[in-house]
């Protein structure tokens, strides 16, 4: 079967004619905790029912994606991560009829369409979230993935650190074309996380104030999406200068390196009258930060976590209920990928939303460095290019 697909060449890896049921691929497999990304030869199962595959075009590099590896969100291993991916569908299983070959697509999180929070227009919030994110199997409950006669695991469905990878159409979205493909894929997770937060929760208005900790690409693109809701006073917070230059950039009135600032919420207080913040976003997943992010905003504020943060200890009266704040986790920004990806898009045509300014391209092989450079700080949003 190997021979046969090498002789036919590029297109002859893909089920057609019902001639090749299981094809070769190239993916970027961990196969325990921590260890560097070795990209090797797998085999990839032909789609089922109500699933696309894709030749993944790129893949954006997330935090997530580490948090992962190193098994602080524990998914079975050996497994192949990657879940901002984008690129053109190559076929499609039984039942699917929103996508067809030649399509250009974007993914997202996987969500079962079937219970209460997804039939009532929330599937941020469905019963099947872990199921279909991060215990590695994909909508069925099998997996599609095979590593020397070992199933491997598909982080969110996806799997997209590949050259190719069979997608569940719940994750999938149309990709316009009118706009890059390679940049598409971020708009998935960690862009549309930033983002979603202000437009889809915190809906800030003129004249007030927001703490945003953490100017990765999510804090960032919250930083872009509270200009364009009217945030007035924009403060940033991070502890790598350069990136405090691109949020002043991006539209943040103020920054704070807190790598030099002992007291970071006496510090926003000075920014804000006295005051404190009206709203306050923490990217960071620490949870000492998530702390620092609640203390500093005012009276009847509200503080949202959009880091995978591990444990948090505050002081319930004094820091949160004896002054009516808000303390709420979020995931993927309350987004409905397929409605809100689209907006963003919008406001980026408008030159409103330059998320294209948080991305550095890596070619695939170079995984390792790209997600080095990206806990660095070197760079922003690492996005792997596959072809």
């Amino acid at each position: 079967m190997k021979s046969l697909m090498k002789m036919k060449g590029q297109l002859s890896k893909y089920k057609k004619e019902g001639l090749v049921s299981i094809m070769q691929i190239q993916a970027a497999i961990i196969e325990e905790k921590g260890q560097d990304f070795q990209i090797v030869d797998m085999e990839l199962d032909p789609p089922h029912a109500g699933e696309v595959l894709v030749k993944i075009t790129a893949c954006g590099v997330c935090h997530t994606d580490d948090v992962a590896r190193n098994q602080l969100a524990p998914v079975p291993l050996p497994a192949v991560f990657g879940h901002e991916g984008c690129g053109v569908v190559v076929s499609t299983g039984e039942g699917v009829t929103d996508f067809k070959e030649g399509d250009r697509v974007g993914f997202s999180y996987g969500y079962c369409g079937k219970c209460d929070s997804c039939r009532s227009g929330k599937p941020y919030g469905c019963s099947e979230n872990y199921r279909l994110n991060f215990s590695g199997v994909q909508y069925d409950n099998t997996k599609r993935l095979h590593y020397k006669g070992q199933d491997v695991s598909s982080f969110f469905g996806q799997a997209a650190f590949a050259t190719h990878a069979v997608v569940h159409q719940n994750n999938v979205i149309h990709a316009p074309d009118d706009v890059d493909l390679e940049i598409i894929g971020p708009l998935g997770c960690g862009i549309q996380t930033g983002a979603g937060a202000i437009f889809n929760y915190l809906h800030p208005g003129a004249d007030t104030s927001i703490l945003i900790t953490g100017c990765g690409a999510v804090g960032l693109s919250s930083v872009m999406a509270a200009g364009i809701a009217g945030c007035s006073n924009i403060i940033a917070c991070d502890i790598v200068e350069s990136r405090l230059q691109l949020a002043k950039e991006l539209g943040a009135a103020h920054t704070i390196n807190a790598k030099d600032i002992a007291d970071v919420p006496a510090a926003v207080r000075e920014l804000t009258d006295g005051a404190g913040t009206h709203y306050a976003i923490d990217c960071t997943g620490i949870g000492e930060c998530v702390r620092q992010s609640l203390v500093s905003v005012r009276s009847a504020g509200t503080c949202v976590i959009l880091g995978l943060t591990q444990e948090l200890t505050i002081h319930v009266e004094t820091e949160l209920m004896g002054k009516s704040k808000t303390l709420a986790g979020l995931v993927e920004g309350l987004s409905v990928p397929q409605v809100f990806i689209p907006k963003l898009l919008n406001y980026y045509r408008q030159g409103k939303f330059p998320f294209n300014r948080l991305i550095s391209f890596y070619d695939f092989k170079d995984i390792n460095q790209a997600f080095m450079d990206t806990k660095n700080g070197k760079v922003i949003k690492a996005v792997l290019r596959m072809c």
